[in-house]
């Protein structure tokens, strides 16, 4: 295998001009320029990406500690980042956690040893080890993508406003003359859960509606969680108008379980969902829908740690995003 001092005898240079044209880290004339590339591509060299790291400081790799790559809504977003380092000319390093906080703690370990430029986080809840231990991570730019420990001025955060999106998904349905409105929430002891909840509950006193204990349940955002929520909901001898399902796929659960009692969405019961994952508009009906844009997301957070890496003393940003109703047959207008 070609070393490059293989490469300088034959281009009949030093060792550091070929370094110099290889990194263009200095002006080398171009008949220079020239024949190292010629030398280089005769002996097929490949410089090792670990010494140019070294000599250059950067390795070009980004890491990204998420919960859970399997969802549609984090898949997604994993994709549009992914997209968007590869335009940048950056790799990927991929870590899921299950939010487990040894899983955290040790992956940003091997981020540290992999010398990756800069890390994105998307854990959805934060326990206060957590937080701590990103707060006092001060090795690597770091930008949080989602609601992100609060007030904590030492990282970059996007704020994804929750609580937003689940007053705007339950003020549509009250707006279509729904006042029989039951929710399927995440867990109500995590953020995003409960933010998304608070929206709901919000809406709902301005519009001086009651809230049915009987029709407030939590899952895990899952389809199953969905189902079986609906089905205590559907098992009561009152029912509602309409649910809130607070992401999509809970959404499809229910549908699902609305379907299996000869029932139908939404001549019988509306629903709203809340992510707009890519499946939603395929579902029958179609979802109506809070959308969160994964891909603006995707860009936002690596443009904001393309930044931080450039400059580590720029002051740190926390940027909104607001999310959007999207309107499709999933929603009845009541008369």
């Amino acid at each position: 295998m070609a070393t490059i001092k293989d490469v300088a005898k034959l281009a009949g240079v030093s060792t550091t001009t070929v370094s110099h044209v290889i990194n263009k880290t200095r002006f080398v004339a171009e008949d220079t320029t020239k024949l190292v590339w010629e030398a280089i591509q005769q002996l097929n060299y490949s410089p090792s990406a670990v010494a140019r790291s070294l000599k250059v400081n950067t390795t070009k790799s980004i890491g990204m500690i998420i919960t859970t790559s399997e969802t549609p809504y984090f898949a997604e977003i994993v994709h549009a980042v992914e997209e968007y380092c590869y335009q940048q000319g950056y790799s990927l390093f991929l870590c899921n956690t299950q939010n487990n906080f040894q899983k955290i703690s040790n992956h940003l370990d091997m981020l540290v040893k992999k010398r990756v430029d800069g890390i994105l986080v998307m854990c959805s809840e934060y326990t206060q080890d957590s937080i701590d231990l990103f707060a006092n991570f001060t090795m690597l730019p770091i930008v949080v993508m989602d609601w992100g420990p609060k007030n904590n001025s030492k990282m970059d955060v996007i704020q994804d406003n929750s609580f937003e999106g689940g007053y705007l998904a339950t003020k549509h349905l009250i707006d279509y003359g729904h006042k029989k409105i039951g929710i399927i929430a995440g867990d109500l002891a995590k953020t995003t859960a409960k933010t998304r909840y608070e929206g709901y509950v919000k809406a709902m006193q301005e519009a001086g509606l009651a809230i049915n204990p009987n029709w407030v349940l939590e899952g895990h955002f899952e389809p199953e969680d969905g189902f079986e929520c609906m089905n205590k909901i559907l098992a009561q001898k009152e029912l509602p108008t309409a649910v809130f399902c607070c992401n999509d796929v809970m959404a499809l659960g229910a549908i699902s379980a609305i379907g299996e009692k000869g029932l139908s969405v939404p001549n019988d019961i509306s629903i709203i969902g809340y992510d707009d994952i890519h499946a939603s508009r395929f579902y029958a009906p179609p979802l109506t829908t809070i959308h969160q844009s994964k891909m603006r997301l995707g860009i936002m957070a690596m443009d904001l740690l393309i930044e931080r890496m450039a400059d580590k003393n720029k002051e740190t940003a926390r940027i909104e995003m607001h999310p959007e109703l999207i309107v499709r047959k999933s929603v009845k207008r009541l008369k």
